[in-house]
């Protein structure tokens, strides 16, 4: 049972995914690689990553596909 990647990009859109997952039931493992609240002069360009267990996958799929088509 690996994690697979499920989204990457803009902060915002990553917390209102990651919500949607979890409203479902669906655990979302978060990997922001940002250091501008550390580092305030380093630029904030990273995109942040979610993943989900491989055996979530067919549960979040249709949350994730909603989510595509909202955006």
């Amino acid at each position: 049972m690996g994690l697979i990647k499920i989204f990457s990009g803009n902060e915002i859109l990553a917390v209102i995914l990651k919500d949607k997952l979890e409203a479902a039931n669906i655990n979302v493992v978060v990997r922001n690689n940002n250091q501008s609240n550390v580092l305030p002069s380093i630029s904030a360009d990273k995109p942040v990553e979610l993943f989900i267990h491989e055996t979530d996958f067919h549960k979040a799929n249709p949350v994730i596909e909603e989510f595509r088509m909202s955006i």
